[in-house]
């Protein structure tokens, strides 16, 4: 019951043209994007535990020299932060692909490039095959490997959605598959507030813009690669 009561009193809130002010003590670690031979993206590896107590600031506008934390450097370059993602619930802005048993919704635009969903064929095709409880499985863990929740199984029959189990905590990608650093992974339904102090729909999986980039902000468009960022 504590835990409960904990984790809801986390939060993310979207500062005006500045950083992300987290409270509620969100733990925040890195991990990478692993690799096969073949470079596509079959795991996520843990990484380093970042200290940050219990309230902190994130930079968004990708040139902190304090990274991951904001030293103030939105002030100094003039980030342009204005939030231009739309508002429409997750459901009303995905296409949805309906395979024998298993269904998949997919919203391309909060896409963070992160290509879990182009192994063994595609996830696209793989739903259409999802016959097996086997199938079914390795369906259902591909997808839940989107870190955005750009894709999200479901189960046909019931229109009931699989989600993984993610503890609320906060994560920062590392993608060296691209030589590139990600987004944050909000996860575990924590709370993001807009700048205007509007809550956007609450989710399991969300990635943060932190290279100050994103069309789509304040989430990540996957922008990050296309220009080579990296946190260093």
């Amino acid at each position: 019951m504590e835990n409960a009561r904990a984790y809801s009193r986390m939060s993310i809130t979207v500062t005006n043209d500045g950083p992300y002010a987290l409270s509620g003590g969100p733990p925040l670690s890195r991990q990478t994007i692993g690799s096969n031979r073949e470079g596509e993206s079959v795991d996520w590896l843990p990484g380093k535990t970042i200290a940050a107590g219990a309230s902190y600031f994130l930079y968004r506008c990708g040139h902190s020299a304090n990274k991951p934390f904001c030293d103030g450097s939105h002030i100094k370059i003039g980030f342009d932060g204005k939030e231009t993602a739309g508002r429409r619930p997750y459901v009303g802005q995905s296409q949805e692909i309906d395979g024998p048993t298993m269904a998949l919704t997919d919203a391309e635009s909060l896409c963070a490039f992160a290509r879990f969903c182009d192994r063994e064929g595609k996830v696209w095709h793989s739903v259409l095959k999802a016959r097996t409880s086997t199938a079914r499985e390795a369906f259902e863990h591909q997808v839940g490997q989107c870190p955005s929740g750009r894709l999200v199984a479901w189960v046909l029959a019931t229109r009931q959605p699989i989600e993984p189990r993610l503890p609320p905590s906060i994560v920062l990608i590392e993608d060296p598959q691209e030589v590139v650093s990600g987004p944050v992974w909000v996860r575990g339904g924590i709370k993001i507030i807009a700048a205007d102090g509007s809550t956007y729909e609450v989710r399991n999986r969300v990635t943060l813009c932190r290279c100050g980039q994103s069309r789509n902000k304040p989430f990540c468009d996957g922008t990050h690669a296309s220009v080579g960022f990296k946190d260093e």
